[in-house]
């Protein structure tokens, strides 16, 4: 029997709302950022720097994000000005996010004279982790779904009833992609956890990174309903996830047949 899907809106008062999106999305964010620093002073960063980072990196992330999100559903936007900043609806492009918290550390590390890979290095289970947790407040909005699926089919994944309940949108069931994802984007958290005690060489572990989370967004954007088009048949996520997935890996062998230059993981040295 179908039940009533969560409210999205955590706070209310009068005119005022807190919804779950922002609130789960910020706490995706205060953990990475919790479990950045940590690993930024193990390794001899100087204090607050990923502190000093996100200064610069939250704000320009979520601004390029929805960028790029709006750039790629124009034709609803510019009809509908006032929508363009009501963020806490959802539609927030997770590659627009990594295109400008890259290019923010980019210019940051060299601001710093500190290593951008071995920033990326640090940040990079963080980020991950920040995705797999960010997912739920898509499942708040009853948004990043997939195609049509019955109820028998959702049972048969063992899901817990309010998982269920919140994919029963406008009479049908879907495919709760945000959970593949989200699960996906944990194991990806967990193997690089795993993967820095193998102490690869810097840079390697944010490429991993990539070419992780471009896999699994590959196949599973290929399930949703919600996809930003590049053409009638081409979806965005999975051009950028393939292009991603092929630089990351060109990158990765070019990186690694220099084995002279290329300091390891655990280097205390930030340049």
């Amino acid at each position: 029997m179908e039940g009533y899907p969560l409210n999205p809106i955590a706070i209310a008062i009068g005119p005022f709302e807190v919804h779950w999106y922002g609130l789960i999305i910020g706490f995706g964010i205060a953990l990475g950022f919790y479990l950045a620093a940590k690993e930024g002073d193990r390794l001899g960063l100087p204090k607050d720097t990923f502190a000093d980072l996100l200064i610069w990196a939250i704000p320009l992330a979520i601004i390029s994000a929805r960028i790029y999100y709006v750039l790629f559903q124009w034709e609803y936007y510019s009809q509908h000005p006032g929508d363009i900043i009501k963020i806490w609806n959802g539609g927030i492009a997770i590659h627009g996010a990594l295109i400008g918290a890259v290019a923010t550390a980019v210019v940051f590390s060299k601001a710093k004279n500190i290593s951008f890979w071995k920033l990326a290095d640090i940040a990079a289970p963080s980020i991950i982790l920040g995705q797999a947790i960010g997912r739920w407040g898509n499942f708040m909005n009853q948004e990043a779904h997939g195609g049509e699926v019955t109820r028998s089919f959702l049972e048969n994944l063992h899901l817990p009833e309010f998982i269920i309940n919140q994919m029963y949108i406008d009479g049908q069931y879907y495919h709760p992609t945000f959970l593949y994802e989200s699960i996906w984007n944990f194991a990806g958290f967990l193997l690089l956890l795993g993967l820095r005690k193998v102490n690869l060489k810097r840079g390697e572990l944010f490429l991993i990174y990539v070419m992780w989370y471009s896999i699994g967004r590959f196949f599973i954007e290929g399930l949703r309903t919600d996809s930003l088009m590049l053409t009638d048949s081409l979806r965005i996520a999975q051009v950028i996830s393939l292009v991603l997935l092929a630089a990351a890996a060109i990158l990765l062998f070019i990186r690694r047949s220099r084995k002279s230059n290329q300091r390891p993981y655990n280097s205390l040295a930030n340049e």
